[in-house]
């Protein structure tokens, strides 16, 4: 794949990302990688709860935004929703597109940047999804908080968001996380690209992932911001396969991170 230069690079997109976007490889083999990751299976089963539970019932439309391979959307189609996958990287679509061919089911399939969801009409779907920290893929504060605007814009009036993300404090007990911890704050203070909570590392094969961390009272302003009640914040444990032990004890600094449940607000 030629790289694109800086100014070519879609809104809230590094290099890094365009990279993974487009990797076959990464697409190929995500379920292979992650087959025992035990929040996919946590955070599924939380998900149906919560759509089951609601007032809309089963059978509406659910915009998963950075589907990735479908593992949390094919799911909830099997179990009589209507799903509109919506990725940035072809090869993950590609995915959800055969998996939908082998299980002869119905998924609408969108490749759009989740900054800019213009091409979605008002009020088209009435739940949404953004999990495995989707959201804190996207680089820039205010990028980040579009993406979040275009979510609430595109969502029925009491429609549910169901998100997850990571906990910028719990890398203090990563080895290494206090001094990245005291690193970006320093940069964030001084280098006008750098916010708090942005890190970059090497995965799969990918130089320079870029992943934003939040902190729990960061992610509760920028959904409020963008026209949300939240339900619920659900802590995961060290290994997100449970809500977090004692969850009500500073959560802020023991969760790993958390699957937030939250309503648009009728207007």
């Amino acid at each position: 794949m030629t790289q694109r230069p800086y100014w070519r690079l879609p809104k809230g997109v590094t290099r890094g990302e365009w990279e993974y976007f487009h990797s076959i490889p990464v697409a190929r083999d995500f379920d292979n990688y992650f087959s025992c990751n035990e929040l996919f299976d946590y955070d599924v089963a939380l998900i149906l709860s919560k759509l089951d539970g609601h007032p809309f019932g089963r059978g509406g439309v659910v915009a998963d935004l950075g589907c990735g391979t479908g593992r949390a959307l094919v799911p909830l189609v099997e179990a009589g929703y209507q799903g509109l996958a919506i990725d940035l990287s072809p090869h993950m679509l590609s995915v959800v597109a055969e998996k939908s061919v082998a299980k002869d089911l119905t998924i609408h399939r969108l490749r759009a940047n989740l900054v800019e969801l213009d091409g979605v009409r008002d009020e088209a779907v009435d739940h949404a999804l953004s999990m495995f920290s989707t959201l804190g893929m996207i680089v820039g504060g205010d990028h980040r908080q579009s993406a979040l605007d275009h979510v609430c814009r595109i969502l029925r009036p009491n429609g549910l968001f169901i998100l997850h993300v990571h906990n910028r404090w719990f890398n203090l007990y990563d080895p290494g996380g206090p001094k990245w911890l005291l690193n970006n704050w320093f940069r964030s203070r001084f280098v006008s690209d750098v916010e708090l909570g942005d890190k970059y590392f090497d995965y799969r094969g990918v130089h320079n992932m870029y992943l934003h961390v939040f902190s729990r009272g960061e992610i509760t302003r920028m959904l409020r911001t963008a026209g949300f009640r939240i339900c619920e914040m659900v802590p995961l444990e060290a290994r997100r396969r449970r809500p977090l032990r004692v969850g009500w004890l500073c959560q802020g600094w023991r969760a790993n991170g958390w699957i937030i449940t939250a309503e648009k607000i009728k207007e």
